[in-house]
């Protein structure tokens, strides 16, 4: 008889929400089978079985709050144990689109971590054709997310494109539904109500013409691409820029830690990236030493490591400010909180045609709005409304950024 225990969840991390079970009592299982999904404020752990057995009894049910070391139930060995998995098919040169019903069927033989299972149904790949590289060759969410991204030969038909979950069906003539929240979006709620109740927070904007940018990126994106095999965004431009800004104004940069000012001499850069389990705000390690290119390639790095799952607690923590980019889902202004225990976050919105005033004379321009939240305790508003100004004047000019 053996138990299966929380894991250890992290840095800082003690407590998880058992999200689901994917194993019942007296089920059989096999080393490497996943037993149960935790869900923390931050990622999700799957708990694999360490050894094979029946699974004879569950301690913790679905929405129970646990910490690290909590039993939350028994295998035991011996004569029921299921036998251990067959080998993987190679993976071939690119994704075939394969029914629903045969994704699941091939699921059955082949064995696929769920999160792998979910995302191999919604894009209609067989998990047969993906190879597995976890324990015991199970195929993980990011090996079905490489197969997705290897390129499609002559002969092959390219797979469906992931869609977006369905909504849930809810029963006609149906008013309300309950669902209890889950451990990361109670955490999110908390710090969130923790930035409103711990700081004074004060949102100044300001407006920024993007149209010698725009020209910039549109020059370089080709060779940084065929050179660096970075594709440009704007991104690396607005990191870069937000950057020297906090060099002319630490302030906005430091933190508060009681009756102490905490000037801090490097920036690592937290880019807020939302999803459906909720806000994760990885961070780009001094970002203020590095080029735009480089700025580019990590954050296609961390990028990928969050859509991957993959995501460390390195990642997640030490960041000492962050841009939140509400632009990318249409939003046209908004007043971003404050990503405590940081004392500003900068906000960027969508880039929309606008008449302005330019030489006495009215033109159409490609203008953003710009919103900087900030701790008041510790950010004049003269401060505030100066680092908006230069990273305004930065991303108008930004051939100053090399200055």
């Amino acid at each position: 008889m053996s138990s299966i225990k929380v894991p250890p969840l992290g840095e800082s991390i003690v407590e998880a929400t058992i999200s689901r079970w994917l194993k019942q009592e007296g089920e059989r299982v096999a080393v490497g089978d996943t037993l149960v999904e935790l869900e923390t404020d931050k990622i999700t752990v799957e708990v694999p079985a360490l050894e094979a057995g029946v699974l004879t009894k569950r301690h913790k049910g679905e929405g129970d709050v646990v910490n690290v070391g909590d039993e939350l139930g028994e295998i035991s060995a011996g004569a029921g144990a299921a036998t251990a998995a067959a080998p993987v098919a190679p993976a071939v040169s690119a994704p075939v689109a394969a029914p629903a019903a045969a994704v699941a069927a091939a699921a059955a033989d082949v064995k696929v971590s769920p999160a792998a299972a979910r995302l191999a149904t919604e894009a209609g790949i067989n998990p047969s054709d993906v190879t597995g590289t976890g324990r015991g060759g199970v195929v993980s969410k990011p090996d079905v997310v490489a197969a997705l991204a290897a390129p499609v030969t002559a002969t092959t038909p390219p797979a469906a494109a992931p869609s977006a979950p369905a909504p849930a069906v809810v029963p006609s003539g149906t008013r309300e539904t309950r669902e209890k929240m889950t451990t990361r979006r109670k955490r999110i709620a908390e710090n969130l109500l923790l930035s409103q109740h711990q700081t004074a927070h004060l949102t100044t904007f300001n407006e920024i013409d993007m149209t010698a940018i725009t020209a910039l990126r549109e020059r370089l994106k080709e060779r940084v691409e065929k050179e660096q095999g970075l594709k440009l965004s704007y991104m690396p431009f607005f990191v870069k820029a937000a950057c020297l800004a906090l060099e002319a104004y630490p302030a906005v940069n430091a933190q508060i830690d009681g009756d102490t000012i905490v000037y801090k001499h490097y920036v690592n850069m937290g880019i807020a990236v939302a999803s459906d389990a909720g806000l994760v705000v990885p961070n780009v390690k001094d970002a203020d030493k590095k080029s735009v290119v480089q700025i580019g390639k990590d954050i296609a790095a961390v990028a990928k490591r969050a859509r991957d799952g993959k995501l460390s607690m390195d990642d997640l923590t030490g960041g000492s400010f962050t841009i939140t980019n509400g632009g990318v889902f249409g939003s046209l202004l908004s007043t971003p909180i404050i990503n405590y225990p940081q004392v500003g976050i900068l906000g960027l919105h969508k880039t929309q045609d606008r008449p302005v005033a330019i030489d006495g004379k009215v033109e159409i321009r490609p203008m953003m709005y710009v919103a900087l939240s900030y701790d008041h305790r510790m950010i004049d508003g003269q401060q505030a409304v100066l680092f908006l100004v230069r990273f305004k004047e930065l991303m108008e000019d930004p051939a100053a950024m090399l200055l």
